[in-house]
């Protein structure tokens, strides 16, 4: 099975011969002009994607931007964000994603639902996994989070968390890796986790940021509750990001990203995973997991149009068993990409990056082509 998806998310100008109604259209996603009135903004896109083992896949992703407050001009653009997909082969994807900040960012709240029926390639546990042990899964997941966070003083919030998530998975070609590793967790399982968080954030802006950090360390524990078989321990995440404006038009960002999950019988489902559109990019998201990731990265920022602008990054990381990291093991990336304002004066962008990752003997070289909604970070 290729391991190679074609994504492409259009914009479509001419859904109708009216003139008028085009004209609108051109206005709204070319112009160089700036929408500054605060008022709500629905965006609402095709999304179009193949890959051998889903078939054609088709659906839609909206945007929707607002402010709590349109008096208060501290307050943050809040947003909720979501797409439903179906394909050719019976699979589907739907994400809700509400992101709020209430007047004056007194509180933030966030959270997410989501429903996948999609399968994954399978690679094995560690750092060193290899192209030709790929098994292709069958997966069907249900997360559900929520998080609450409250300015406590100058820049700093403390927070409260919850999720669920329910997995179940499927070997689509036994005889494989799958099936002949022990691996824990191999039919699924369920996890409740409630937790606390504290945040330092002097952001400019929680969208396209030019200036300023963020800090968030978040502690999780799930209790035994649901059951023998399901994960009983605590997960810790730790989320650093720095801005400096190099000009009006340029920034640099940097972004280190520490996850861990601690606890007996880890399930492979949990560990954290190198490589998605975000964290390590040129990476295929679990071709490499473990109980510990650890990243570091840097990208140059450049908004030379209203509607356009550039980037590149570079970063490298690894995941690692508890007292194993080591320098030696870090894998590289790097990559460049195009940002398309799709609201200029909110910062809600479409980004379209290329990035780069290793290559181990006897492979070809990692890469990935990414189109998503906002920043990496």
């Amino acid at each position: 099975m290729k391991n190679v998806t074609i994504r492409l998310i259009c914009i479509m100008l001419s859904l109708t011969g009216n003139t008028f109604a085009q004209k609108k259209l051109i206005k709204k996603f070319l112009s160089g002009t700036s929408d500054t009135s605060r008022r709500i903004s629905f965006i609402p896109l095709p999304a179009v994607a193949y890959a051998q083992e889903t078939g054609l896949e088709m659906g839609a992703i909206f945007i929707t931007s607002f402010y709590t407050s349109k008096t208060d001009t501290i307050t943050r653009s809040s947003a909720i964000n979501g797409i439903i997909t179906f394909t050719t082969k019976s699979q589907s994807n739907f994400v809700l994603k509400p992101d709020i900040w209430t007047p004056g960012n007194r509180y933030h709240y966030s959270g997410a639902f989501r429903y996948k029926n999609f399968p994954f390639n399978f690679y094995g546990i560690g750092d060193s996994t290899h192209k030709a042990d790929e098994d292709p899964l069958g997966q069907t997941l249900l997360t559900i989070t929520a998080e609450a966070e409250k300015l406590i003083g100058k820049s700093i919030y403390a927070g409260i968390n919850a999720g669920y998530e329910n997995y179940s998975y499927k070997d689509k070609e036994p005889g494989g890796l799958y099936g002949a590793e022990k691996i824990y967790g191999k039919e699924g399982g369920r996890v409740l986790y409630v937790g606390l968080s504290a945040i330092f954030d002097s952001r400019n802006t929680n969208t396209y940021t030019t200036k300023g950090s963020y800090l968030k360390l978040n502690y999780s524990y799930a209790p035994h509750l649901m059951g023998s078989g399901n994960f009983t321990g605590s997960l810790i995440r730790a989320d650093f990001r720095q801005f400096n404006e190099l000009s009006p038009e340029t920034s640099l960002g940097f972004n280190i990203n520490y996850q861990t999950i601690q606890g007996n019988d880890l399930p492979f489902y949990l560990l954290p995973q190198l490589g998605n559109d975000q964290v390590m990019r040129g990476y295929y998201t679990g071709r490499y997991r473990d109980q510990n990731l650890l990243t570091a990265h840097a990208e140059l920022r450049w908004h030379f149009m209203t509607r356009f602008g550039l980037a590149g990054f570079a970063g490298t990381g690894s995941v690692f068993r508890n007292s194993e990291f080591s320098l030696k093991k870090l894998k590289p990336n790097y990559g460049a990409g195009i940002r398309y304002f799709l609201d200029p004066a909110r910062g809600l962008t479409l980004r379209m990056d290329y990035a780069v990752g290793e290559k181990r003997p006897q492979e070809a070289r990692q890469t990935g082509f990414y189109l998503a909604l906002a920043e990496a970070f």
